[in-house]
């Protein structure tokens, strides 16, 4: 706050000094001021400038003043001024015309009607980012050689300086203009809406794809249809994936499937070769699926991200495809509990085909002591070492899903784990503080105790990589919240914890979360904790909870290979496509 409110000073107290510095006039002190007036401007924290422009003070604003004074400064020493300020008049309508060629290329480049990967689509590629940047703030600095030089001319008297400052600045900016004019005969081919949508039209309808997996919502949210790429990979029936926002095109994880992006819903219902497709998968229940929705002779599937006990899993939304996919059992369960639409013989049980990669701890073995190397900043410790990993959901979007540890326990669950001496690895939902400050805070404290306090005894894992499942793989222990990761846990065969923040009898609390039937519930006071951590001295097979996880895990994750019995599906939604088609 002290610097900002510092530079916020220098750079307007300097304009005062330089306008009387030319009236007087006294070039000495103009030229000081001139360069303290720059430096200042250069160091200007972004919310100040902001500020500023809000009391029309713009960055715009600020450099004229400065070009002002040293064509005042000029007028009133007697040396001639009209070059100075017919250069800077010209600078500054050449600096308009190159952003808006800037503005026009961006527009082509960024905002075009479709965006795709992974097909043979051959157009311009954008200029770099550089170039396109070099608009605005950046190039009124162009105006230095003719300010700073106009206040050398005062000193030594040499009027020769001060043209020459101006016939640098057009000369650079002539040269800037020039490129992105070449730059933008090039991209000429991006500006025809219509030929860059056929271009690509043309290229999925030559991939003649049979499944869509189709996403919308934010970038923060990509994960939910990452997950599923690796799946869609390994079919045998040609996939795509259908992204309705920008953001998330840059953001969805690598894949060799062809990607496109359509933001516009009316080029997406217009968009032909998508016609072939006779299946089309949704992860998420958002508004934009409508555009797919609506397509006839498409069967349409709800896969979601994770089953799990949250309101989230039996959303009354879910209604509107043909087909919901559930894992096992207890997805088809938990819609007949919640009564919200979805018809019993629309719900498929295909099991959790992303869940390959787990490793599963055979019954009666000791697990495997953590591999620290697999995480960032772990190290490895004596092999009595556990490692618990500690996985919260995030606080949902109304507090009638507030499912969430992270407020109610997160930090001190933190401490207390680090002062039993295990290793921590804290993997919070992407979404984490999203929507709530408190969660937010809390959020905060437990990675400054990991990052900062206790950077040998623990890690936190953002981001990608390393995967969820990665940290599953070097667990001795899940804690999590009612969530999909704890279903997805249990493809491994190790203890789990499920936070009780609401301190409900167990009974109660396994009947109304199912999933937490073969778990040891924690409290919010964490008295269970000693007791629990305890269990990490016996093999898998020999804790108390073994054999109730051993019984549970057909119900959620479903019986079988998964993958098989999700290729399974998929060929027998595509055959009912065919039949729609027909009909």
């Amino acid at each position: 706050m002290g610097k900002k409110v510092l530079v916020t000073g220098v750079v307007l107290g300097s304009y005062p000094v330089l306008v009387a510095a030319a009236l007087a006039p006294s070039p000495w002190v103009f030229a000081a001021a001139v360069l303290v007036s720059y430096a200042a401007e250069l160091v200007l924290p972004k919310a100040a400038a902001d500020q500023l422009s809000r009391v029309h003070l713009g960055v715009t604003v600020r450099f004229l003043a400065r070009e002002m004074a040293a064509v005042l400064l000029l007028a009133r020493l007697g040396l001639p001024f009209e070059l100075v300020a017919g250069g800077l008049f010209i600078f500054h309508a050449m600096r308009a015309t190159q952003t808006g060629l800037a503005l026009f290329l961006h527009r082509w480049h960024h905002l075009r009607p479709v965006e795709s990967r992974n097909l043979q689509v051959t157009l311009p590629k954008a200029p770099p980012g550089r170039l396109l940047g070099q608009r605005g703030t950046r190039l009124l600095y162009f105006d230095v050689p003719p300010v700073v030089l106009a206040a050398v001319a005062g000193l030594s008297g040499d009027t020769w300086l001060a043209g020459a400052g101006v016939t640098a600045t057009l000369a650079a900016m002539a040269v800037v203009t020039a490129v992105l004019g070449l730059e933008l005969r090039r991209a000429a081919p991006v500006a025809d809406r219509r030929r860059v949508v056929q271009l690509v039209d043309d290229q999925v309808r030559a991939y003649d794809p049979e499944v869509i997996l189709y996403f919308s919502g934010a970038a923060n949210a990509v994960y939910q249809a990452s997950m599923w790429l690796p799946v869609l990979e390994a079919l045998p029936r040609r996939a795509i994936v259908v992204l309705r926002e920008r953001p998330l095109f840059t953001a969805l994880a690598p894949t060799s499937l062809p990607v496109l992006c359509i933001p516009s819903a009316v080029d997406m219902m217009n968009f032909r070769g998508l016609d072939s497709a006779r299946v089309a998968l949704f992860a998420a229940n958002v508004g934009n699926n409508i555009h797919m929705l609506r397509v006839p002779g498409v069967v349409s599937v709800f896969v979601g991200h994770g089953d799990s006990d949250k309101e989230a899993s039996f959303n009354p939304y879910t209604k509107v495809y043909d087909q919901v996919w559930v894992a096992g059992p207890a997805g088809r369960d938990r819609y007949r509990r919640a009564g919200v639409g979805v018809r019993d013989e629309a719900i498929v049980e295909v099991g959790r085909p992303q869940l390959a990669g787990i490793k599963r701890v055979a019954d009666g073995r000791r697990p495997a002591v953590a591999r620290a190397g697999n995480l960032p900043h772990m190290q490895e410790k004596g092999p009595q070492t556990r490692s618990v990993l500690y996985a919260p959901t995030w606080e949902g979007w109304t507090d009638d899903l507030f499912h969430s540890s992270v407020a109610a326990m997160g930090p001190h669950l933190v401490d207390a784990l680090l002062a039993e001496g295990v290793r921590v690895v804290y993997k919070p939902h992407p979404l984490t503080g999203h929507r709530s400050m408190t969660v937010r805070r809390a959020h905060g404290a437990i990675m400054a105790r990991l990052r900062r306090e206790h950077p040998d005894a623990g890690t936190v894992v953002l981001g990608p990589k390393p995967s969820l499942y990665d940290c599953f793989n070097d667990a001795d222990l899940l804690i999590s919240d009612i969530s999909s990761v704890v279903a997805d846990f249990m493809a491994s065969g190790k203890p789990y914890v499920v936070t009780n923040v609401a301190d409900k009898e167990r009974a109660e609390f396994v009947t109304r979360y199912p999933s937490a039937q073969a778990a040891y519930l924690l409290s919010e006071d964490l008295r269970e904790l000693p007791e629990i951590l305890a269990q990490l001295s016996k093999d898998p097979g020999e804790d108390e909870l073994a054999d109730a996880r051993r019984a549970l895990r057909g119900y959620l994750l479903g019986d079988g290979e998964p993958m098989a019995r999700f290729a399974d599906a998929v060929e027998e939604a595509y055959r009912q496509g065919l039949m729609k088609q027909v009909l």
